[in-house]
């Protein structure tokens, strides 16, 4: 989770980002706004992209060993360490499916303030 904290940094400095690289109407001669916007939305795109990516893999191989403890349950249902590892596992796919859902919210909110700030100085090219 420590990873995901880490590569969410550009969606949670998104404001500051562009109050301090897109300009007001009185300084748009002094930067070149739509150059920035760009390498926002570039910057966005693989930071979603890369964090998406990882989460899935992560619950991937979380569903893989519920799985596999799944079949060692069956096969001795006594076992009170199988059951506390499926226990455990199940926990942490539960909480890894739930981050895709604020993944979610995290990449709508940045978008919202990406288009707010940019969309006069950048339009991103169509979404395949």
């Amino acid at each position: 989770m420590e990873v995901l904290r880490v590569m969410r940094q550009i969606d949670d400095r998104i404001v500051h980002e562009l109050n301090t690289t897109i300009p007001t109407a009185s300084f748009t001669r002094k930067v070149n706004a739509a150059e920035t916007c760009k390498h926002l939305y570039d910057s966005l795109l693989e930071a979603h992209a890369s964090r998406d990516g990882a989460i899935k893999k992560c619950i991937a191989e979380s569903s893989a060993v519920v799985n596999l403890l799944r079949e060692e349950r069956q096969k001795d249902s006594d076992d009170m360490t199988v059951l506390k590892q499926l226990r455990k596992e199940q926990t942490k796919l539960k909480l890894l499916q739930t981050e895709l859902n604020v993944e979610e919210v995290i990449n709508d909110r940045s978008w919202k303030i990406f288009n707010e700030r940019c969309r006069i100085h950048y339009k991103p090219p169509p979404k395949k």
